[in-house]
């Protein structure tokens, strides 16, 4: 029987650099978080250093899935939206109007753009080697963000949300070409481009102000509101689980979904509890929980098992070691 490999998920380090260029190759278009360009990742991984340090800058704690010693996958966590620069998104709302000559009412959808969404912590970034989309590792790497926001709880506001990607044919955006497109003289790749390299500044400078009524758009670019590209569903399906809904707010690029969840309620931090590790030893190895230990720059966490009594801890051997446990240190754990 092989061995299980080893699995720690910790901040990514400037000599991570290659992986998550690798992983960034893998993801196309849509995917701004994590381009891929060096010179792009590796001020992400400055800032993440920076933000793990107390530093108060927009951007994201990166949070890398290391198998056997290298990083497989990556997960983000932004404290606070609206930091560099304004947060947009376009809200959808609807207006009803009626004829004083016949009574006839209408009612239709607009979009408005809008900072509604500013302060709030966000979660992104969720990559996944391809290999490995089959083992579990897509939902440990998505509640670690969680673990993270939980054990850094003072750290972090009321609300979070999640920005899904927005459906694309063939990495054209529907939406883009029928609203940004015509305002910005540039393709979604151009948009997709510069957002995620230099950030959205440039909605602001050149973007309309005006709601958006949605039945002037095309057919095809009214389908795609609110619609998650094809390789979101397993994510969508995940933050349904964890407590996220919908609030009427899409991308302001691809329209993509964006979903909102209060943090408190979210399930991992309900489910998130404490103990003191007291032993290690040799029983099962469901790796039915994530156990971690550590904060800030030394936060790290990994699937182990555990059985506590009295408010004390006894976990696998394997965990243990990864997490480099001494007795009587504080064990932070939750299901799986």
């Amino acid at each position: 029987m092989s061995e299980s490999p080893a699995i720690r998920i910790r901040p990514v380090r400037d000599d991570d650099l290659d992986a998550l260029l690798a992983l960034a190759k893998g993801t196309g278009p849509g995917f701004t978080n994590l381009p891929p360009d060096p010179r792009a990742i590796a001020d992400r991984i400055t800032r993440s250093t920076a933000l793990l340090g107390g530093a108060t800058l927009g951007g994201a704690i990166i949070l890398g899935l290391e198998l056997d010693g290298r990083v497989r996958g990556c997960g983000m966590v932004f404290p606070r939206l609206g930091v560099d620069w304004p947060f947009y998104s376009y809200r959808i709302s609807y207006t009803t109007q009626r004829s004083s000559i016949d009574g006839r009412m209408v009612r239709f959808p607009v979009l408005t753009l809008t900072n509604d969404l500013e302060d709030c912590a966000e979660v992104g970034g969720l990559m996944i080697d391809p290999a490995l989309r089959q083992g579990g590792y897509g939902r440990m790497m998505a509640r670690s963000r969680y673990l993270f926001i939980g054990c850094h709880r003072a750290n972090f506001g009321k609300r979070v949300i999640a920005d899904l990607r927005g459906w694309l044919d063939n990495g054209r955006s529907p939406f883009w070409d029928a609203v940004g497109g015509r305002f910005y003289a540039m393709s979604f790749a151009e948009a997709d481009q510069i957002n995620g390299t230099t950030g959205n500044q440039f909605i602001a400078d050149l973007g309309p102000r005006a709601q958006i009524y949605v039945n002037m758009l095309s057919e095809e670019a009214q389908a795609v509101i609110g619609r998650v590209h094809d390789d979101g569903r397993a994510a969508l399906s995940l933050l349904l689980e964890e407590g996220f809904r919908e609030e009427g707010y899409v991308d302001i690029f691809d329209a993509g979904p964006t979903m909102v969840a209060t943090i408190d309620d979210l399930k991992a931090v309900r489910g998130l509890h404490h103990a003191m590790y007291v032993r290690a030893d040799d029983g099962d190895e469901l790796r039915d929980h994530l156990l971690t230990s550590g904060t800030g720059p030394a936060f790290c966490c990994t699937p182990g098992s555990i059985e506590v009594a009295g408010g004390q801890a006894v976990i696998d051997r394997a965990s243990a070691a990864t997490l480099s446990l001494s007795q009587g240190d504080r064990l932070s754990y939750l299901a799986l």
